[in-house]
């Protein structure tokens, strides 16, 4: 079975957040998806099939190490690259995406030999519930889950549950904070009190994040529905403007570096549709001698 490995997130290779995409992968069942999942060992891998009824559309199945996900950027926007490498003559596409529980676009573009820019529109925003407060965690709780105290949270900003496919804690930091963060505590419990399934650790000032596995064990380098989470939440505060692209970085720690591309547009809780973006660079193609 074919794959190609590619980075996401940066305009280079051995750099950004690496995957694996599988775009051939009609005859694999779930457990063999999983178990290359685990073999190859990026973060996630993500694996399609062409809708022969559609152009340019395909199922996508996200996995990382632990199961299938109901949605991720990454893998959806290296994908999306990959499959535009198939149509080299071609500067621009748009592809649509079918996962698990929903279905997106990808716009990609062509920007040199073996490099693409792709952009995920991931929709529109929620937000479940109201600024964390005493009823489901206390800052100082909160803080204390990532080995920091209450006044290394931004005083201006609250932390506060967003969705733009996967529910986020968004905990805006400052100072050294972020450099100095770390999982304490498994997240799964704490953040399920807050409706959250996983968190991001935001620098607003610096437009930097972070995110772990939730048992800590694992950083990512470029969390795009993450991103997605951090822009809505970017915009609902007004730190970025109505359609104005910024940029968030994302790596630092890990060794690798990212650079997602952010666009919220809307207002206050109303924020009708988030974009995130960046490059995917093409490291290397192979075959699967054995499937598992």
């Amino acid at each position: 079975m074919r794959y190609t490995h590619v980075d996401v997130f940066t305009g280079r290779p051995y750099d950004g957040n690496s995957l694996a995409v599988f775009p051939e992968a009609d005859a694999l069942t779930a457990a063999q998806m999983l178990g290359i999942t685990r073999e190859m060992r990026h973060f996630e891998s993500v694996f399609l099939a062409r809708d022969p009824a559609r152009p340019r559309t395909y199922r996508a199945r996200v996995f990382d190490l632990a199961g299938e996900l109901d949605f991720a950027g990454h893998p959806l926007i290296g994908a999306a690259g990959v499959l535009h490498a198939g149509h080299a003559a071609q500067d621009d596409l748009t592809w649509t995406l079918r996962l698990r529980a929903r279905t997106v676009e990808v716009a990609t573009r062509r920007t040199g030999p073996l490099r693409y820019e792709s952009t995920l529109d991931q929709g529109p925003a929620e937000f479940p519930g109201g600024p964390c407060d005493a009823g489901a965690a206390t800052p100082a709780e909160i803080a204390a889950w990532f080995a920091l105290d209450a006044d290394d949270l931004d005083p201006d900003l609250p932390p506060l549950t967003v969705s733009t496919g996967l529910r986020y804690l968004v905990v805006p930091v400052r100072g050294d904070a972020l450099a100095r963060a770390r999982v304490a505590t498994p997240l799964d419990g704490p953040l399920g009190r807050v409706g959250a399934g996983y968190a991001y650790l935001l620098d607003a000032t610096a437009m930097e994040g972070r995110h772990w596995t939730n048992d800590g064990a694992l950083e990512d380098t470029a969390t795009g529905s993450g991103a997605g989470c951090a822009a809505a939440y970017l915009r609902r505060y007004g730190r970025i403007g109505d359609g104005e692209p910024a940029v968030l970085r994302q790596g630092r720690f890990t060794g690798r570096t990212g650079e997602m591309s952010v666009t919220a547009y809307g207002h206050g809780d109303q924020v009708r549709s988030v974009k995130v973006g960046g490059g995917v660079a093409i490291v290397a193609e192979g075959v699967l001698a054995a499937l598992p």
